[in-house]
């Protein structure tokens, strides 16, 4: 019987590509006070463009050799730090919420996620969910070494919630990294498909494949009681 739900939070309690757009916005209008001739309307355009496209490692390098903007890596890591500190203008999905509230009369519910801190604890503020969770376990507060697919975020929620691994379900999107440790240590693992997800690849690791799949977070309840 699960008795306890650990959700990720990017791409499974919304839509990551919401806070991408969010932050985007917030280094546009930074970018528009270091040239004139860069408006927040060009400078996001530009932005926007390349990250949509497939640029998801070197957007800001690529957004500023258009925008004919000198830079360094000193101001990279200034845009880096606008979009990772911002105030995220986000909202959290009614029929997320929705579960939520059915879920919280039944079961423990807790979160872990991954990702650099301020900008993790920013989005929960964000979605107002702080108060949704027995407990919310930041995985960069470990050390950024024990972001998953390491077991050590999952094993710290199961000390601290005193639930045995087999009666926890976790919730997550990517299989590149969310399913090994918990399949290990023996979660029910469900992985949510959300069309606009950011992560759709698929591992070759053994393990690494949830053992359910529901393409909207309204089935999770009902998925639960069938467990």
């Amino acid at each position: 019987m699960i008795t306890t739900v650990v959700f990720d939070l990017d791409d499974t309690l919304y839509d990551e590509i919401d806070y991408c757009r969010s932050g985007f916005l917030a280094v546009s209008e930074h970018l528009s006070h270091l040239s004139d001739a860069v408006t927040p309307d060009r400078a996001f355009a530009a932005l926007w463009k390349h990250f949509t496209t497939g640029n998801r490692s070197r957007v800001f390098n690529a957004a500023l050799d258009e925008l004919n903007v000198p830079w360094d890596e000193n101001l990279i890591r200034r845009l880096v730090d606008a979009y990772r500190t911002h105030v995220p203008t986000i909202t959290l999905p009614p029929e997320t919420r929705s579960v939520l509230n059915k879920l919280r009369k039944t079961h423990a519910l807790a979160l872990l996620t991954d990702g650099f801190l301020p900008a993790q604890k920013l989005k929960v503020r964000a979605l107002g969910i702080e108060g949704e969770f027995q407990t919310i376990v930041y995985t960069e507060e470990l050390g950024r070494q024990f972001w998953k697919p390491s077991p050590r975020g999952f094993e710290l929620l199961l000390e601290t919630l005193d639930v045995a691994a087999g009666e926890t379900a976790y919730i997550g999107d990517n299989e590149i990294k969310d399913f090994i440790a918990p399949n290990e240590l023996g979660f029910t693992t469900i992985q949510i498909l959300r069309p606009a997800r950011l992560h759709a690849g698929v591992s070759d690791l053994p393990g690494a494949t949830a053992r359910h799949k529901i393409r909207e977070i309204g089935h999770l309840p009902a998925l639960l009681r069938q467990l």
